[in-house]
């Protein structure tokens, strides 16, 4: 839990990295400022439950290719053959994709998230103390959220091979798609500075780019 779940002094490996570009570049602004979290339990069955979930949620991420696996067995006697090539290509990318975005959410998205909100108050005299439920709830909605939301290029890929999008349908809403993608970006992580955004948005438009490259133009 504390290794992997609750990193205590700093220990997330974002912060390491952020601490040893600092040192590198010889930029003390880039190095993490101390801060510190109090987890509190205040349900007698929480810390029981707090095992359970994230266990099945583990056991969830773990699980994805075997259930997109049986997804793929329950379709394919519907497909022709050209079908079953390229939707099976697809289930193994959308498994890549979803293990991406679940890495991103841990390495990046939840300890900037965790820095933000855990240190955030409306006044000095409120302290933050965090309940363990709370703090694994958001732990593990935003791995999830991210996992799915890596999953736009294979969703595009998709909608191109079906004829609903294209790649210069994307290509004209490319604006309109980056000040969409910085809201959703601004929302996963409610932090107000602009490195924090960046970190969080580019990865999110990367993905945009990489479904204007994998789609169909029919134009």
């Amino acid at each position: 839990f504390f290794n992997f779940i609750f990193c205590i002094d700093n220990n997330f490996i974002l912060y390491k990295w952020f601490a040893s570009l600092s040192g590198l570049l010889g930029i003390s602004a880039m190095k993490p400022a101390e801060f510190s979290i109090d987890l509190i339990n205040i349900e007698l069955s929480a810390q029981f439950f707090t095992h359970v979930s994230v266990s099945l949620t583990l056991a969830f991420i773990l699980s994805t290719p075997f259930i997109l696996y049986q997804f793929w067995n329950f379709l394919k006697p519907g497909l022709y053959d050209n079908e079953k090539k390229s939707v099976k290509k697809a289930f193994g990318f959308a498994s890549i994709l979803f293990f991406a975005g679940v890495l991103v959410g841990y390495v990046f998205v939840f300890p900037l998230t965790l820095r933000f909100l855990g240190t955030y108050q409306v006044s000095e005299w409120v302290a933050n103390q965090i309940s363990l439920h709370s703090y694994i709830s958001m732990f593990t909605w935003l791995i999830l959220i991210m996992g799915v939301v890596f999953e736009m290029p294979a969703l595009a890929a998709i909608l191109s091979r079906m004829g609903i999008i294209s790649k210069s349908m994307l290509k004209k809403y490319r604006k309109h798609a980056f000040a969409i993608l910085i809201f959703v970006a601004a929302i996963i992580t409610p932090s107000g500075d602009a490195f924090t955004l960046f970190i969080v948005g580019t990865p999110l438009y990367l993905l945009y780019e990489f479904s204007i490259m994998i789609c169909r133009d029919f134009d």
